[in-house]
């Protein structure tokens, strides 16, 4: 086979360090780019968090709110909104320190001892003779906590139940065994692993250790379910609910509950009233009525404990009504105010020596990590107007009144990929005068109507809320119903569409909403 030389041109796609940073940063929630942005600052000298009004290269919420007309007049974007170059307003570092020196040329008060009856002091507890200490300042750090902050600290499950099981007099393998089982309880209150499993993870291969470990542990787990709250230390939900029925009168719809709590956890799920009756030994009316009982226990005796933390949803978007139409702006909280430290930057401008190179590239890192930022906040204004824009009948109405929209529509009106409007809308948030929701409720697949037009699923779902709410509680809708009465509303939408619907609303079949 003959060699040879040949040229040959070809055309591939790149993607450079600055552009994946893009991409990386442009899907990220509010959360993690707080996170990466703090990462960053760590890393790299170059970049510093700048203040409210910082004279140096910046990123952030800088100038007056004038509103800046659009193509449309109902919306309108405050210059606060605009992010600012990268080096399009560097001032330098001799501009700030005048500054300072203008604001030390001011005059200052000078501390008069004579008095002028506007000074107030606090009496000093020594003049009257006592011997206690002076009071104290609530801000001193050293100071102990007071007791409004004790009673506003949260008892976790384990303490609660420690400080009961003070009470107890047991002998010291008992009392170890129980302080054991209150620490391997989870969240919930329940006991997840056996007592042989316990006992033989303590006794390793010795038998007879672990089979008098097991006999404390049944006499701890004992005392350990007659304690407060009811039902903890449960190994499962039927034994939780009788614990807790245990405690209520011995009525016969207490009997019939206790019952039901031996049976299948899946037939009370299913309000199983006929099968129910028939395993128990209870009348069909003694059965509902020990459902309903059972309805207001205790499932998770331990989740009352639990200082769970709120996961608050910070929008990223914020559209208020401004006049006839509707004003969209960025939420300034969420926005890093991103500079490069200027006094860095100078020193390796006037010292290029050895490792200037690399040097030189963290301070490039950090400008493209600033302009990122900005090109991300940028496109996610851009298509939550473009949203606002096309979904105007929400903000005006409510969701009933949604459009059907696809990502494509917003894409091609931006000029952007489609990838990238799904980067955008995803755990991204926008606050409405209806509520917070992310960017992706605003889109949604179509339904054909009788005038030929579409109804969006968003709209679709709305109404069939609407029609359950309203619906009569002894005869509610079926799906075939709900079905019906969507086509005289003109929307054509099938049984099973219905179904999937009132799934995803956590609504229950017609037999279920009957029976509860």
């Amino acid at each position: 086979m003959k060699q040879g030389l040949s040229l040959r041109v070809s055309q591939h796609l790149a993607l450079t360090p600055q552009l994946q940073q893009s991409i990386r940063l442009l899907q990220l929630s509010t959360l993690e780019l707080s996170q990466e942005v703090e990462q960053m600052l760590d890393e790299n000298p170059f970049l510093e968090m700048a203040e409210e009004a910082a004279s140096r290269e910046e990123f952030g919420l800088d100038g007056a709110d004038v509103p800046v007309s659009q193509d449309s007049k109902d919306f309108e974007f405050s210059a606060s909104d605009a992010v600012a170059t990268p080096g399009a307003d560097e001032r330098t570092a001799s501009t700030a320190e005048s500054a300072g020196e203008g604001e030390a040329s001011e005059p200052r008060l000078e501390e008069s001892w004579e008095g002028d009856g506007t000074v107030e002091s606090a009496p000093d507890d020594s003049e009257w003779g006592s011997d206690a200490p002076a009071r104290k300042n609530n801000n001193d750090d050293n100071e102990d906590v007071d007791a409004a902050e004790l009673a506003r600290s949260q008892e976790s499950l384990q303490d609660h139940l420690h400080r009961q099981a003070l009470g107890l007099r047991l002998s010291d393998e008992d009392r170890a065994a129980l302080h054991f089982l209150i620490e391997s309880l989870n969240d919930d209150g329940y006991l997840e692993d056996t007592l042989a499993s316990l006992a033989a993870g303590l006794a390793g291969d010795d038998l007879v250790q672990a089979e008098e470990l097991e006999h404390h542990f049944t006499v701890a787990l004992q005392l350990l379910q007659h304690m407060e709250p009811a039902g903890v230390g449960a190994r499962k939900l039927g034994e939780c609910l009788s614990l807790q029925l245990l405690d209520c009168k011995n009525t016969e719809g207490t009997r019939a509950a206790l019952a039901i709590c031996q049976q299948p956890m899946e037939l009370l799920a299913k309000r199983d009233v006929k099968r129910l009756a028939t395993l128990c030994g209870f009348s069909e009316a003694v059965i509902k009525l020990a459902i309903g009982l059972i309805g207001r226990l205790d499932p998770k005796p331990g989740r009352r404990f639990v200082n769970v933390e709120r996961n608050v949803v910070v929008p990223d978007v914020l559209v208020v009504k401004s006049g006839r139409g509707f004003k969209v702006s960025l939420n300034g909280d969420v926005m890093p105010r991103l500079r490069v430290h200027d006094i860095y930057a100078n020193a390796l401008k006037q010292h290029k020596g050895q490792g200037g190179a690399a040097l030189q590239q963290r301070l490039q890192e950090a400008r493209w990590f600033i302009k990122n930022i900005q090109q991300r906040f940028d496109t996610i204004l851009r298509v939550s107007t473009a949203i606002v824009e096309r979904q105007k009948a929400f903000f005006v109405s409510g969701e009933l009144a949604m459009r059907p929209l696809v990502l494509r529509e917003i894409a091609d009106e931006l000029g952007l990929h489609e990838s990238t409007i799904s980067r955008v809308t995803t755990a991204k948030y926008m606050s409405t005068p209806f509520g917070t929701f992310e960017l992706k409720y605003f889109f949604g697949s179509g339904l054909g109507t009788e005038a030929g037009g579409n109804a969006s699923s968003t709209a679709v779902r709305a109404l069939i809320k609407q029609f359950v709410a309203a619906e009569s509680l002894v005869k509610p809708l079926s799906d075939n119903q709900i079905s019906e009465m969507l086509k005289e509303q003109g929307i054509e939408c099938a049984r099973r569409t219905v179904a999937k619907y009132r799934e995803a609303l956590r609504i229950a079949p017609a037999n279920l909403r009957k029976t509860l």
